[in-house]
């Protein structure tokens, strides 16, 4: 006598983990041999159908500006002005200030390490050189060598910048971002009396970016540059794609427990959206797509005495048993090919 298995037992495997777990250890009924036999039309069929299955679920995760970045400043002095919070500084934009003198915002991602002055080489020269010459001074070659003209345009730039005109860049004067960045918060106060190393402010990414947490058995939802689809909490829809992946181990806090793997998940907005700070988002990844593909529902799956799956086939009063190779798992239906054709009715045990 064949097994029966509700609709309520199979929706264990609906996922790609329980559905891998579910064929594993035999959840399925098995064939009662491999002929045709005479029968009465079973009383649950389910059509074969021929549709575009998608792999795909939906997780929570939270809108923000992604990680912090602390600046910290290498003058001594008091702390005169700091950008506001929540404000965005470009290249050649003022930080914060020491003394009243500004501490300047370039790009790039070497830091600063020393004075730059006349005769000086290599890649930190590069790069300065490269930001002074975006922001409009020349007369200079880019070239990594500070010479007499690179300290006649530093003279422009600092000129214009109310500082003295010495020609050479102090250490700290200067401070290097990959790019613009967004004050997410200050750590001192103005007027406060700083020592070289103080944390001064926080900055982040000025673009407002997705952040979701997955399982590591969920680890095929995520695809660097995959699109993704994420319902604000307003319940508008908007697109995005995945710009990072990280995997992540939490520590037990029981000692004699095991470590946890996450997935962090960067996701990025297509058009960014307006008027919301931080907030919960629905994003739903597409880890894998078939299309113009054979379906059937995964209980319809028959376990074979002789290794692998097939379907029992209604055909009128009579069913055969067909073997069928399994492709991809999605909403509950899989895909097969094989002996089937579609519109054909398929026993699904009840």
């Amino acid at each position: 006598m064949r097994r029966k298995w509700t609709t309520a037992a199979v929706a264990v495997a609906l996922t790609a983990a329980g559905v891998a777990a579910y064929l594993i250890t035999g959840g399925l009924p098995s064939a009662e041999g491999g002929g045709a036999r005479a029968a009465s039309v079973p009383a649950a069929t389910a059509a074969v159908t021929r549709q575009t299955l998608v792999d795909k679920q939906s997780h929570g995760g939270t809108l923000g500006f992604g990680d912090t970045t602390t600046r910290t400043t290498r003058l001594a002095g008091t702390v005169t002005a700091l950008a506001a919070t929540g404000s965005t500084v470009k290249r050649g934009g003022k930080i914060y200030k020491i003394d009243n003198k500004p501490v300047i915002l370039l790009y790039g991602t070497l830091p600063a390490y020393r004075t730059l002055e006349p005769g000086d080489e290599g890649a930190d020269v590069r790069q300065f050189e490269k930001n002074l010459w975006a922001l409009g001074y020349r007369g200079f070659t880019v070239d990594g060598d500070y010479t007499g003209v690179t300290a006649d345009a530093v003279e422009q730039w600092q000129d214009d910048l109310g500082l003295a005109e010495t020609g050479t860049v102090e250490l700290g004067r200067v401070v290097y971002a990959t790019g613009a960045v967004r004050v997410a918060s200050h750590t001192a106060d103005t007027g406060a009396a700083v020592q070289a190393g103080a944390e001064l402010l926080s900055t982040s990414a000025t673009s407002r970016i997705v952040t979701v947490e997955l399982d590591a058995e969920d680890q095929r939802l995520a695809r660097n540059g995959a699109a993704a689809g994420l319902t604000l909490p307003d319940g508008t829809e908007v697109t995005g794609r995945i710009t990072g992946v990280e995997t992540t181990v939490e520590e037990s806090e029981n000692p004699d427990g095991e470590d946890t793997t996450k997935i962090v998940v960067t996701v990025g907005f297509d058009k960014a959206p307006v008027g919301l700070d931080d907030a919960t988002v629905t994003v739903e990844f597409t880890a894998s797509q078939r299309a113009d593909v054979l379906t059937v529902p995964i209980n319809a799956l028959l376990a074979l005495a002789e290794g692998g799956y097939g379907l029992r086939i209604v055909d009128g009063t009579a069913t055969r048993i067909v073997a069928v190779e399994t492709g991809l798992f999605a909403d509950g239906r899989v895909e097969v090919t094989g002996d089937v054709a579609e519109g054909q009715k398929v026993e699904v045990p009840s």
